[in-house]
């Protein structure tokens, strides 16, 4: 391990050495969010006292009856700075992704302890026939982003067993996997924790400039669908006719022993094979529990007396809750059968446990909801979003090329700060409302963040999983250093990256529905009468 260790420290050249040493040097993203807080704080000093204003895109002066003029604000105003300290317990709590990630996540934790995830991932891919391999393992591994990160803990280094098994190259396994996982982060076939993370944070753009607005977490799930069956060719394209003919036949001589491999690809047992179906039925319970709230007497999820348009926003609101339901009632009917569950007190412990896991998030979601919030105090974000869509409607570019542009440079932040939401805490309250007063719906931005966002994980030492996915590497390969992962994952990037856009830029000319109830385009926000 020590020689594995020297040879992922070595210094890279070139530009992803320069990317490795750029990176580095930037704080942590809690930090990062504090020293934006500090420069957020001088330029509304300056944009105050320089007089910086725009006019309101959807509010009236009462007095003038013309549109409200809207002026920065300075943050250090005694209303601000009274606003800061007083109010920093609700600012914190009233951070709208905190309570969508936690409820998930109290069910998702179980499901994960359980062993729910896991077994699941290893009965998906064992078995499959070596000519499918690569398709079964990119799908699993999209698919295993509703389990967080025990996808790349468990399916990313089975995949290089089963490789290994079926006489392939396990490094074109965990290369096809780890594509899969984070490369595809946002593709799925299903809505999860991601979703609400995002469109948390998006519902907190969207209310600094027009208000309250209830987000909808399946308003990408068309288009993740979409991304999927879009990225799946990709992947098994790159992996069996550019990766694994470049590694090369595998040779198992100095590959290190890999003795928790055999565990991780054993078949499953009686108990667990159990666990699935109990855990099926719980599911379909859910979803038929669902169902009948949404059709049943009374309707409950359905508001029969709002307009069309809005008559399933309960059914949509209601999601965070059916994820969580879905997850801890799954995870519990697996853990009873598994023995992993005893009794209610288990199931306590591992609720209170996955709550453990989200310390580090909420530090970073103290942070944020800060930044975000004093955004919104000093005013800028609205200016910022007004005189923005000007200069982008003078420009007069197509709504696909603005979309593909923010897809690049999501991309390319990506390599510097690999959190996904840290980064779209950055962008969501600037391109949110500016592309709403271009009529583009806040659906569509959040979609073309997502494709930016995943396809540049898998090149960036920066990713948290980076290392980890190179140490799996070098148990069969001990020469196989940064650059050599780097390089190997690179044909993915440029593929995902090449494809996201064009299924982004069709998706906009075809106007096609994002989800249910989310379009592409919005009515253009206009001074109320």
């Amino acid at each position: 391990m020590t020689d594995n260790a020297a040879v992922a420290a070595e210094p890279q050249k070139g530009f992803l050495g320069w990317i490795e040493r750029v990176g580095n040097r930037l704080p942590d993203p809690v930090v990062l969010f504090l020293w934006l807080v500090g420069i957020l704080v001088v330029i509304s000093v300056i944009a105050s006292a320089a007089g910086w204003s725009a006019l309101h895109p959807t509010e009236t002066d009462p007095e003038t009856g013309r549109q409200k003029v809207i002026a920065a604000t300075s943050l250090l105003s005694p209303e601000n700075i009274a606003r800061l300290w007083v109010d920093m317990p609700t600012t914190f709590t009233h951070f709208h992704p905190l309570g969508y990630v936690l409820v998930v996540m109290l069910g998702a934790g179980v499901a994960e302890r359980t062993g729910l995830f896991g077994t699941a991932m290893r009965a998906s891919v064992r078995g499959a026939s070596p000519t499918l391999l690569t398709p079964i393992v990119a799908l699993v591994a999209m698919m295993g982003n509703l389990a967080a990160d025990a996808a790349y803990v468990v399916l990313i280094p089975l995949a290089a067993v089963i490789y290994h098994a079926a006489g392939r190259h396990p490094v074109a396994g965990i290369a096809a996997s780890f594509a899969g996982v984070s490369g595809g982060f946002s593709a799925n076939l299903l809505p999860g924790q991601l979703d609400a993370l995002l469109f948390g944070i998006t519902q907190a753009a969207v209310e600094t400039v027009f208000g309250t607005w209830q987000p909808n977490i399946a308003g990408n799930w068309y288009f993740i669908a979409a991304m999927l069956f879009i990225f799946l060719p990709v992947i098994w394209y790159v992996t069996d006719r550019i990766i694994e003919p470049r590694l090369g036949t595998y040779v198992p001589a100095g590959a290190a022993a890999t003795g928790d491999a055999g565990e991780r690809d054993r078949a499953l047992t009686d108990a667990e094979r159990k666990g699935l179906r109990h855990a099926g039925l719980a599911m379909l319970f859910v979803v038929a529990l669902w169902a009948f709230f949404t059709l049943g007497p009374g309707t409950p999820l359905i508001d029969e007396a709002g307009p069309p348009e809005a008559r399933l926003s309960p059914f949509y609101r209601s999601l965070v809750a059916g994820f969580f339901l879905l997850f801890l009632l799954a995870g519990w009917a697996y853990g009873r059968a598994t023995g992993a569950i005893g009794n209610h007190r288990d199931l306590v412990k591992m609720m209170s446990d996955s709550m453990g896991d989200m310390a580090y998030y909420l530090v970073l979601a103290f942070a944020a909801a800060h930044f975000v919030a004093m955004f919104a105090w000093s005013n800028l974000g609205l200016i910022l979003a007004v005189h923005g869509a000007d200069g982008l409607r003078a420009a007069d570019l197509p709504a696909p090329v603005l979309l593909a542009a923010i897809v690049l440079l999501t991309a390319a932040l990506n390599l510097f700060i690999g959190s996904a939401s840290a980064k779209w805490a950055l962008l969501a309250p600037v391109l949110v409302p500016m592309l709403m007063l271009l009529g583009i719906s806040a659906e569509m931005t959040t979609a073309a963040y997502r494709v930016g966002d995943g396809a540049t994980n898998i090149i960036t030492p920066l990713m948290v999983y980076f290392p980890l996915i190179l140490i799996f590497c070098q148990r069969w390969q001990p020469n196989f250093g940064l650059g050599s992962l780097a390089a190997t994952m690179l044909p993915y990037s440029i593929g995902m990256l090449i494809s996201g856009i064009v299924l982004l830029m069709g998706w906009v000319a075809l106007d096609l529905p994002l989800g249910p109830g989310a379009g592409v385009h919005i009515p253009i926000p206009t001074t109320a009468p």
